[in-house]
């Protein structure tokens, strides 16, 4: 049943529901989640310090209930829900969320620890003497008033915001479709931008940032590297990466303690402390002795070390593997008359000084009117004064008070409204002292009206205004940096503590990995039994062997192709004879994946390229700064095909020769240059053509002319053979004999006369032994033998030892 007055309409559910949601997506945008660019609130915490100067609450004031508060704003000003608005008022007057409270707190308003506050029944507030400076001159005309939600009374569409709240305390907010996120800074350094801006319109990025050098968080901290902070300053948008600080403390007993003082801006300090604990737990901080927190309003969480360890390597562990070091993703979006925009830091300063010209012209404009008509009652007053008995006659001889005013105007050249303001005058003011106080308050209203037609007719002036009344409040709040800005080249390393030396990495056939010092080992004479190289667990063995710098970078190339990247001081340190950790606790390995090669680089240089071969013989090359921007999870170094795997990876300089050398002892060389770059998430192309059903590529190792190439068979024997015995031939080939040998290659090595090689077996069983003992014989020979391998035992690894030093020991003797 319809009535008369309904109208109906046919409309697609489609075109309703774009209208509803972009209708909402408005009203989330500009009335609720982002700041306005000239007074740095939302609506609602602008109605909430609206609402506190209307009840009186001043910060000179006694304290209120928030209660109280929060009842005002949702009655007249927000009708949303209280939790929003008592949130709202409580962010407000945290000081590790605020760099400058606009709240006075009383009572418990949570803390840094993520506790809640108690019930607004509970706690009290008043305003800020801050927040009192962005009120001031509210009432003189300055800033628009819109109806409010019920249109009882009226609002501000915007506060006269006497201070850069916007950048002096951020913003935070996530709307539809746009989110921001701007950085608190130092109101000093703000005040010295804007003036700057003032003074020299045309001033750039980099004179500011002279003045404004970053963000200066409430809860203090260190910020790394200026790359960031440039990248907002100029842009609106960059990561900035903040560090708490630590200091170390020694005890009597001769250990040493790191103090954590300050912890990076919105982290929450209890969460920290349990992810500590958590990393103590698990032997990632093996240094550590004990863990305390000792926070009260000031944090002091203490990492009691073990003897001997060393405190800045522990500080860079908790940085790495906790929020001690976190990013602040800068956003600097705001609304620009009523449209979100994403702005520079001049830009922003530039919507708050505009913002500032008008409230101080309107101002201006108020106080002259007001002025002027205080003037205008003057004047007439010293009519009346200087024509004192004339005026009496006329008011005594009047009947009644129109009659008087309507005698006075005909006679004398004065408004109505000074008119009134003589018949209203008391008996008093006729005194002489009376009479010298209208004579003074009208020369000094002279004064005052002709200082403010100057500003208004005068811009320079104007701009002066509002330079002295910033700096007014500028000696008044002024508070010194708390987050230190680091050049990024201050920034400390671990490698600054880690000394750089050679060390053994090994991966067994289980997947436990560890790192080991070279010095472990013995150096042994040729055919020598060798030492325990790993301690065995039911039937592991040692699978990839590898020999690096602690201060390398070290490529992880799985069987699948994908690629892990981490610094060789992070792989655990054991042993000789222990088992080692897990590679999967190492590294974020994904299921079914094994290391099919490592390799050392130390830095991702765009000279260099990585040449990647699968046991099927396909090749692959690609630049190596393709890899420099590596993530935590791995990325695909090489497509493989399902029944194929990675085998092996090689450093190459772009004018390289490839040598691959097959289970069955075949091998082919030829130029890199028949391969060409390709990117990353590629199969690449044929290297070697498999003969036999049962091949596979072995090895692949770089020509290297000064060097001898070394193949070892599994059952020990094995040779050095010149690469001029190796005729280079075109890729794709079968290639020719390496090894005549009744076994099958276990391992081919590009090696130099001084160095030395490492031998595995799967007995755990491993030789360390010099080059030279193994004789350079020709190309298609069995060998000699490099190993004495006991009953059922077999080789597994080859590998070269580079950098040390040889030491005395009897050749042939096992230790125990």
């Amino acid at each position: 049943m319809y009535t008369e007055n309904e109208r109906l309409e046919p409309r697609s559910i489609t075109d309703i529901m774009e209208t509803a949601y972009i209708d909402y997506s408005m009203s989330v945008i500009v009335s609720r989640a982002l700041p306005d660019a000239r007074d740095g609130l939302k609506p609602v915490q602008r109605r909430i310090l609206y609402a506190m100067q209307q009840e009186g609450l001043l910060h000179n004031r006694p304290f209120d209930k928030c209660a109280g508060v929060v009842g005002e704003v949702l009655k007249n000003y927000h009708p949303h829900g209280d939790i929003s608005v008592y949130d709202a008022l409580v962010r407000m007057a945290q000081k590790w969320v605020m760099r400058y409270p606009l709240i006075d707190p009383q009572g418990n308003f949570g803390s840094v620890d993520g506790d809640p506050p108690a019930a607004y029944r509970y706690t009290e507030a008043r305003l800020h003497a801050m927040a009192e400076e962005l009120m001031r001159d509210i009432d003189m005309d300055t800033v628009d008033f819109v109806p409010n939600y019920k249109e009882s009374t009226t609002e501000p569409s915007v506060v006269p915001a006497g201070l850069p709240n916007l950048l002096m305390n951020g913003s935070t907010g996530i709307a539809v479709g746009m989110t921001t996120n701007i950085p608190p800074h130092n109101l000093t350094e703000l005040i010295n931008g804007i003036n700057l801006i003032i003074d020299k319109p045309n001033c750039t990025i980099d004179e500011l940032m002279l003045l404004i050098p970053g963000p200066d968080f409430p809860t203090g901290g260190t910020i790394s590297g200026t790359t960031g902070i440039e990248q907002y300053m100029r842009t609106g948008r960059g990561i900035v990466r903040v560090r708490g600080s630590a200091h170390t403390e020694e005890l009597k007993n001769g250990k040493e303690q790191v103090v954590i003082t300050e912890i990076p801006y919105n982290v929450n300090r209890a969460n920290l402390t349990v992810k500590i604990a958590e990393l103590v737990n698990n032997k990632t901080f093996d240094e550590v002795s004990d863990l305390r927190d000792e926070s009260d309003e000031n944090t002091r969480i203490v990492i009691e070390l073990k003897r001997g360890e060393s405190s800045r390597v522990v500080i860079n562990k908790v940085a790495k593997h906790t929020a001690f070091e976190s990013s602040f993703g800068v956003i600097m979006l705001a609304l620009d008359d009523r449209r979100p925009k994403q702005m520079n830091i001049k830009e922003m300063l530039e919507c708050y000084i505009e913002h500032r010209r008008d409230v101080v012209y309107r101002r201006t404009q108020y106080l002259l009117k007001k002025a002027e008509d205080r003037a205008h009652i003057l004047e007439g007053y010293k009519i009346a004064l200087n024509n004192l008995d004339d005026f009496v006659k006329i008011i005594r001889a009047s009947q009644n008070r129109d009659e008087a005013r309507t005698r006075i105007m005909e006679k004398y050249p004065l408004s109505e409204r000074q008119t009134n303001a003589i018949l209203d005058m008391r008996l008093y003011q006729l005194t002489g002292l009376e009479r010298e106080k209208i004579e003074e308050e009208y020369r000094q209203l002279m004064e005052k009206i002709e200082y403010y037609r100057s500003i208004l007719s005068n811009e320079q002036v104007l701009l002066g205004v509002i330079k002295e009344e910033l700096e007014a409040l500028k000696e008044k709040f002024e508070t010194p940096r708390r987050t230190q800005i680091l050049p990024a080249e201050g920034e400390f390393r671990m490698e600054d503590v880690i000394a750089n030396e050679g060390c053994i990495i090994t991966v067994s056939h289980g997947g436990f990995i560890k790192r080991t010092a070279v010095s472990s080992y013995r150096s042994q004479k040729r055919g020598g039994k060798g030492v325990i190289g790993s301690g065995q667990h039911d039937e592991d063995f040692v699978e990839h062997l590898f020999t690096a710098s602690t201060h390398d970078y070290i490529m992880f190339f799985m069987n699948n192709g994908r690629v892990y990247v981490e610094k060789v001081y992070e792989i655990p340190e054991g042993t000789r004879i222990s088992k080692g950790r897990s590679v999967v606790n190492v590294l974020q390995m994904q299921k079914d994946e094994r290391i099919a090669s490592m390799i050392c680089v130390k830095e991702f240089s765009d000279s260099h390229h990585l040449v990647m071969c699968t046991k099927k013989g396909i090749i692959k090359k690609t630049n190596l700064a393709a890899y420099q921007n590596y993530r935590k999870g791995g990325t695909i170094g090489i497509k493989i095909d399902e029944d194929d795997e990675l085998i092996g990876s090689k450093l190459t300089n772009g004018e390289n020769e490839l040598v691959l050398v097959t289970r069955e002892g075949m091998s082919i060389r030829f130029q890199e240059t028949d391969l060409r770059d390709q990117g990353r998430a590629t199969r690449g192309v044929k290297g070697v053509t498999l003969k036999k059903e049962n091949d596979c590529v072995k090895a692949i190792e770089v020509v290297d002319t000064n060097a001898t190439l070394l193949i070892a068979g599994e059952n020990g024997q094995g040779k050095r053979t010149e690469y001029s015995e190796y005729r280079t031939q075109s890729r794709g080939g079968s290639g020719i004999i390496a090894l005549k040998t009744a076994s099958v290659v276990a391992g081919a090595l590009s090696v130099h006369e001084g160095d030395e090689v490492m031998m595995l077996t799967v007995g755990g069983q491993a030789v360390r032994s010099p080059v030279k003992d193994i004789r350079v014989i020709g190309r298609a020979t069995q060998g000699v033998r490099l190993i004495n391998l006991a009953e059922g035992d077999r080789l597994v690894g080859i590998c070269r030892v580079v950098e040390v030093e040889d030491s005395d020991a009897e050749g042939g003797e096992a230790e125990e």
